[in-house]
């Protein structure tokens, strides 16, 4: 990490403007349904899915654990450590499934998601202009050179003033 070099913009999102960001999102989900599962992408899904299945109503939740990024950069090849329990498929209709993720960024994890599900609604919280074609619905576009920082991977800690000290 060292030599690595973080994108120069970056957009930090606090705890309470992510709930508000899932809420968003799930007021926009809410006349695309009715859903009868939501498919969790993790890691950076879990707690969007959360608020938004909640907000919705539905209490079918399934995960597919996918590894996109390591070392703040997205890889080259995506990796599933876990797939999407057969037993959902089976009894729930493709147009009945909602996928939700944080963030699309190369679009990749949900062209992934949408090979084995053509027929789901995929959301995420935050889309980049790569990403952007790859989901259904999603409440906030941010430019491709910014990195967001999810309220999981920020600690409090004191910021100094723009301007400097008086």
């Amino acid at each position: 990490m060292a030599d690595e070099k973080l994108p120069d913009k970056s957009f930090p999102v606090s705890w309470d403007q992510l709930h508000r960001d899932c809420r968003a999102l799930a007021w926009r989900l809410n006349n695309q349904g009715p859903f009868e599962a939501v498919i969790c992408i993790t890691r950076g899904g879990l707690v969007p899915t959360a608020i938004v299945a909640r907000e919705l109503g539905v209490r079918v939740i399934e995960t597919i654990c996918i590894v996109s990024y390591g070392d703040f950069k997205q890889l080259d090849t995506l990796t599933v450590l876990k797939g999407i329990d057969q037993n959902l498929l089976d009894n729930v209709e493709g147009n009945k499934i909602l996928c939700v993720d944080d963030l699309s960024d190369t679009g990749k994890t949900a062209q992934l998601v949408r090979e084995r599900l053509p027929h789901a609604h995929i959301a995420t919280v935050y889309a980049k202009p790569n990403g952007r074609p790859y989901v259904n619905t999603y409440v906030t576009e941010v430019s491709q050179d910014t990195w967001i920082y999810f309220p999981w991977d920020l600690g409090f800690a004191f910021q100094p003033p723009i301007r400097g000290r008086d």
